[in-house]
């Protein structure tokens, strides 16, 4: 995966997290983004997301992280 491909899901993944409304707790939020990301993202998006969650990570929103742990 290439370093601007990864930095697009990242920064996507970002905004889904900041986007939703936050009425709830973390985990709640998380549910949200998780189902934004199955329901929208490609396959591929997916795995590539989950590979950098997996070895690295930093760049993303705590909500983020909580979501795309729910993937793996």
């Amino acid at each position: 995966m290439t370093s601007a491909k990864i930095d697009n899901l990242i920064k996507m993944a970002n905004q889904i997290s900041d986007n939703i409304c936050h009425q709830s707790d973390d985990e709640e939020t998380a549910k949200k983004v998780l189902n934004h990301i199955q329901l929208f993202w490609a396959k591929s998006m997916k795995l590539d997301i989950i590979a950098y969650y997996q070895t690295d990570g930093s760049e993303l929103t705590n909500v983020a992280k909580l979501a795309i742990k729910q993937l793996v």
